[in-house]
């Protein structure tokens, strides 16, 4: 059984998270400038066995596109062309940014440590892996 991958889309920086190869566990993998993403997959992909991929999909309250909704398309679009035999799956990101902080301050993480852009993505990539993982049953 291989790992499942999310991927949390922005426009400059990508946050990424993976399961332990049994998929019991979601884990923040990395944090990495989103022109390099299909790259670094390219190379994750080669070291490690990966089942699935799930990309955060950005929507409004009433179901609507965001204005990143474009952009995760446009990812989805060359990340099929790259890795044609990868499914990718595309998961209701809604409010995972906020859930993102507010676990940072739950768990104790300074304020300082909050402010570093790169953990909210790879924290946001945590939950919306674990969030398809519940989903899964």
């Amino acid at each position: 059984m291989g790992r499942m991958l999310a991927i949390d889309f922005g426009l400059k920086r990508t946050g990424l998270a993976v399961t332990d190869a049994l998929q019991i566990i979601a884990n923040g993998l990395d944090t990495v400038p989103t022109h390099t993403l299909l790259d670094y997959l390219s190379t994750y992909f080669a070291q490690e066995a990966v089942d699935k991929v799930i990309i955060g999909m950005p929507k409004n309250l009433n179901n609507s596109d965001t204005d990143s909704t474009h952009g995760v398309r446009v990812l989805i679009k060359h990340f099929k062309k790259k890795f044609p035999d990868m499914p990718i799956i595309e998961h209701d990101e809604r409010f995972t940014s906020q859930l993102a902080m507010q676990a940072m301050i739950a768990g104790g993480m300074s304020k300082k440590d909050r402010r570093v852009k790169g953990t909210v993505d790879r924290v946001s990539a945590t939950i919306i892996l674990q969030s398809y993982m519940e989903s899964q049953g």
